[in-house]
């Protein structure tokens, strides 16, 4: 007679203690260390969160935008909000309306939600607002108030808490919009890319550190005095771009100038001054905040300012430091030929001459011919040609034969394809 076996089912503690196991290996998993590592865009968000203006992250789902937040908070050691901006309504932002005793005498009053009540009651954090080109256009009207005043509802942001969002693109967004112009004026737009090598060596275990930049106390009152005279001369020199509000829709949800976002600018000028920031991470923010065009036109104008004076430049051709970059030293050399233009003189004459020598022994040669054509245009009956000129002779008389040698190419060129036809 067979003999009938029964499988026990497998108990609770077996399947908890497999569950334990897998937390370890989880645990194992999100176990990551941070180091020191130079990152332009790390360095970009923390300056403008130093600065304490809003900031938007732009880029492609999975890039880690929402990691790189994280991060930061923990870095900063700030309590993280996380906020899904399409997942709200108006009232979420702007307060819910609540019915008092006697709404005639007292009014009603906006009530905040939690969120807002926890960050009050911190006095700091981090406000993320995620996904925020999946909001509708009554949800980014309601943002408008928090991002540039810092009130939702009846209650005020204190002075500790920053703002940063998170947009994808519309193209990649899910149901996404653009972001309306108010919206998009009120923030410091930061293109977001993934570098490969970080991917890699954080994937490992070990990811970029995010710090707050170090100001120098010395250069505080000359970093607001540099940036104001940037901003301010520019836009004496060009009022058109006080405000450019784009054409393009697309355009108009990135950045672009007005006045405010040139007063963001100029804050942000004034804090990478007195940080010592790199210029590719200065030319981020710029172009960040009031578009690629009016920020390149602005990084032109302090790139000019460094500049050292032409008139000291001619009482001291010998002493003189020029610029290692080849844009910055045509500068000086036109500037130069220009001064002595505009105030003829022998004596400043022949300084120009020893500068130009100069530049071409300390580099790269082309760069003198124009200036060196030009000078010797300005040449007066009396005045004795210099010995230096000698030197510079050579190099002169290789670029005309280089130019003429390029036009009889092009001229070569355009008879064979006459020939052809």
């Amino acid at each position: 007679m067979p003999t009938c076996t029964s499988s026990a089912a497998p108990s609770a503690t077996s399947h908890d203690s497999q569950l334990d196991v897998a937390g370890e290996l989880l645990t194992l998993l999100r176990d990551s260390a941070t180091e020191p590592r130079p990152d332009i865009q790390l360095e970009a968000l923390t300056l403008a969160v130093a600065a304490d203006l809003p900031v938007l992250l732009w880029g492609e789902p999975g890039i880690g935008k929402t990691a790189a937040l994280t991060q930061l908070a923990e870095a900063l050691d700030l309590p993280l909000t996380t906020v899904i901006a399409s997942v709200h309504e108006p009232s979420d932002f702007s307060g819910l309306p609540i019915v008092g005793d006697d709404p005639a005498e007292q009014g009603v009053p906006m009530a905040p939600p939690d969120w807002a009540v926890r960050l009050v009651r911190a006095g700091r954090g981090l406000l993320f607002l995620d996904e925020l080109s999946t909001a509708p256009p009554a949800v980014q009207a309601a943002l408008l108030r928090l991002v540039l005043e810092r009130r939702i509802g009846a209650l005020q942001l204190p002075p500790g808490v920053r703002i940063v969002a998170a947009a994808n693109p519309r193209s990649s967004a899910a149901d996404g919009w653009e972001l309306s112009p108010p919206l998009a004026n009120r923030f410091v737009h930061l293109q977001w890319t993934h570098d490969h090598e970080v991917v890699v060596r954080g994937l490992g275990g070990t990811w970029p550190r995010a710090t707050l930049p170090r100001l120098d106390p010395e250069k505080l009152s000359r970093a607001v005095d540099f940036a104001r005279r940037a901003v301010c001369g520019l836009l004496a020199a060009r009022p058109k771009l006080v405000h450019q509000l784009p054409s393009n829709e697309t355009r108009r949800g990135g950045a672009w100038p007005s006045p405010r976002s040139w007063e963001m600018a100029l804050c942000l000028i004034a804090f990478a001054t007195a940080a010592g920031s790199s210029r590719e991470v200065l030319s981020l923010l710029v172009r960040g905040t009031v578009g690629d065009g009016p920020g390149l036109e602005l990084l032109a104008s302090l790139d000019r300012m460094d500049l050292p004076d032409p008139e000291t430049v001619l009482a001291d051709p010998a002493g003189a430091v020029l610029p290692e970059r080849g844009d910055l030293r045509q500068a000086v050399l036109d500037g130069v030929v220009d001064a002595v233009r505009g105030r003829p003189d022998k004596s400043r004459w022949d300084a120009a001459w020893a500068l130009l020598v100069r530049a071409m022994e300390t580099g790269a040669p082309d760069l003198v011919v124009v200036p060196a054509t030009t000078l010797a245009s300005l040449r007066q009956e009396d005045w004795d040609v210099p010995a230096s000129i000698e030197r510079l002779a050579g190099v002169v008389s290789l670029s005309r034969r280089a130019d003429q040698a390029a036009e009889r190419a092009a001229a070569r060129g355009a008879v064979g394809a006459k020939v052809r036809r």
